[in-house]
């Protein structure tokens, strides 16, 4: 037996016990007639005393333990006299008696501490060091116990935890797959899936009228801070339900997850159409932690004059409180800021309102009057900044919503700890794109139009199209995209309908997704479903941005493993019995 006890474990009513513990050397400290040492597992840290009075070559040996050294003691549990409140095990501290290293160590090539002095390469490449700190610990156990209290939640209502296969075949819609020639059948090529979207609809047809899995998914896309090439869903469908039932179902199972994993009891989640989220806040996953709703000014603006209003097909603002006393060289700097090609804004005007009266920077068009009436609109009052942008409408909403974002961050408005759930609901159903002159699906083609609707998909006017609704709905907390769903088509007429919307021939239907099609054919139940981001999920509620520091091995932002150097070449005898042969573009 390695260890009695683990090395967050012992307290102060443990005085007197004799105690074996393992794990790994943290630092140690020599004060002449004693050592101290702490040693670490993940559980927590325990300090160890040696006494060159009571075995000067016990002492002597645990002085030439270096950092990250895997060992075995015996000894007594006593209390400390300069105690650490601050850690558990602080109270009290072992009296060693008996020393074994397990394991030698070499000096690692950063620190194992809460605030390292590693990068992120160096971290990564020795990515078994990194995943002992404290701070990395935390976050995989937290996966952890999101991953169980999900099971409990949804095994309580009855929905069955059913595997479905990662080699599939290659769908044309979505991300780009990441695709595996098969040896068996020469110049073949599975597809690992992007999502078990078609499986779960096939297993509703089946009979399994409540499935989930919480499930790898792979895309092979351009990676930032919340993505990888692979991912993990709470994957979810049920049979014989509407919308509603679905909506109640996962908000019921958010609550669990924030009330068993952070002690936060959630209010009921407000609704948002898209149209009206898109239109308030630029955006379909509007952090709601703070308000700057959008105002048009349309009506009160044209025809003064001002070209560049006057041109423009929407003049949109946002009132930020109490900001009035910003410097003329601080709104320049926002000017500058939506000016960026990653923004696109012509410029930015600004109206503040003081106690002598409103500033503008567009004063030579518009007069007193006329900006107080601006005022009345956005319900602002004196010391407030009103910041106005115009153009496209699609555009200049998209740009007003990052502007917003950037507003909330400087004025500390997105407070960690305060969450706000939200769903939006009514999506397109489909969305046109100019430069293949064609429609795709929003969320993906098995998405079921508004019953309403379904005679509107014959149409050929591509605005009629363009307005076509779908049982579609997000999950966004606090500006982030938890998970998305919809009720499906489980008709096979009307999944027909969509793929030709969608510029697939029936054949090219047919030889995608016959297997589908063909099951619509035997009885398909009414389903729907959803998917959340697991990883999102995790990094949202410890109030981080990136994915990465709760996912054991993740990927860099080029997509590599540098732990073990992934992706790499292979042999040519592989390639041989795979009937490969390279042509690496230069």
């Amino acid at each position: 037996m390695y260890r009695t006890h683990n090395c967050g474990e012992l307290r102060i009513s443990d005085i007197g016990k004799e105690v074996r513990l393992s794990g790994w050397v943290q630092a140690n400290r020599d004060f002449g007639a004693m050592t101290f040492m702490d040693l670490r597992d993940r559980y927590g840290i325990t300090q160890l005393v040696f006494s060159l009075e009571e075995d000067k070559h016990l002492c002597e040996s645990a002085r030439k333990l270096g950092r990250e050294f895997v060992i075995m003691i015996d000894g007594k549990v006593r209390e400390r006299t300069n105690k650490n409140l601050n850690r558990d095990t602080g109270e009290i501290e072992i009296q060693v008696s008996g020393l074994q290293i397990l394991n030698a160590s070499k000096v690692p090539p950063f620190t194992i501490e809460d605030d390292t002095d590693g990068g992120d390469d160096i971290r990564m490449k020795y990515r078994y060091l990194d995943l002992r700190r404290n701070p990395v610990q935390k976050n995989i156990l937290f996966r952890s116990k999101l991953s169980l209290e999900t099971r409990k939640y949804l095994a309580d209502l009855n929905f069955a935890e059913i595997e479905t296969p990662f080699l599939i075949k290659s769908t044309p819609e979505g991300a780009r797959d990441f695709v595996v020639p098969s040896r068996m059948n020469e110049g073949q090529f599975y597809a690992l899936p992007q999502s078990p979207q078609t499986f779960k609809q096939i297993l509703m047809v089946a009979g399994y009228d409540r499935y989930f899995q919480i499930v790898k998914c792979f895309r092979d896309e351009d990676l930032r801070a919340d993505r990888q090439p692979e991912f993990t869903q709470i994957d979810c469908e049920m049979a014989f339900v509407t919308q509603e039932e679905v909506l109640n179902t996962f908000e019921g199972l958010t609550k669990h997850l924030f009330k068993h994993t952070l002690g936060l009891k959630l209010d009921d989640f407000p609704r948002m159409k898209y149209d009206d989220a898109m239109r308030l806040y630029g955006s379909d996953k509007p952090d709601l932690r703070f308000d700057m709703a959008f105002v048009e000014l349309n009506e009160l603006v044209k025809n003064k004059g001002f070209s560049i209003f006057d041109e423009a097909e929407l003049i949109i603002g946002i009132r930020v409180p109490g900001k009035a006393e910003m410097t003329r060289k601080q709104t320049d700097e926002l000017t500058d800021w939506v000016k960026r090609p990653q923004i696109g804004a012509k410029g930015l005007v600004t109206v503040r309102y003081n106690q002598d009266g409103i500033k503008s920077s567009v004063d030579k068009f518009y007069d007193q009057n006329d900006l107080k009436q601006w005022m009345d609109l956005f319900g602002a009052t004196q010391g407030d900044l009103i910041l106005i942008l115009s153009g496209e409408t699609d555009k200049v909403r998209k740009q007003l919503g990052e502007l917003r974002l950037e507003m909330g961050r400087r004025l500390d408005l997105m407070k960690k700890g305060d969450f706000k759930p939200l769903w939006v609901l009514d999506f397109p159903l489909l969305e046109w794109d100019d430069d293949s002159q064609r429609f795709y699906a929003m969320h993906h083609p098995f998405t079921s139009p508004k019953k309403e609707q379904i005679e509107a998909m014959a149409s050929d006017d591509r605005e009629v199209l363009k307005n076509l609704r779908a049982d579609a709905y997000d999950l966004v907390i606090n500006g982030v995209e938890i998970g998305g769903g919809s009720i499906r088509i489980h008709d096979r007429a009307l999944q027909a309908k969509n793929f030709k919307l969608l510029g697939f021939t029936p054949e090219e239907a047919e030889n995608q997704f016959g297997f589908l099609l063909g099951a619509f054919e035997y009885g398909a139940p009414p389903h729907g479903g959803i998917a959340f981001g697991f990883d999102r999920l995790c990094a949202v509620l410890n109030g981080q941005n990136s994915i990465r520091d709760f996912i054991a091995f993740p990927k860099n932002n080029q997509g590599r493993d540098m732990m073990i150097d992934a992706p790499s070449e292979i042999a040519s005898l592989q390639l041989e019995e795979l009937s490969l042969q390279l042509n690496i573009k230069a």
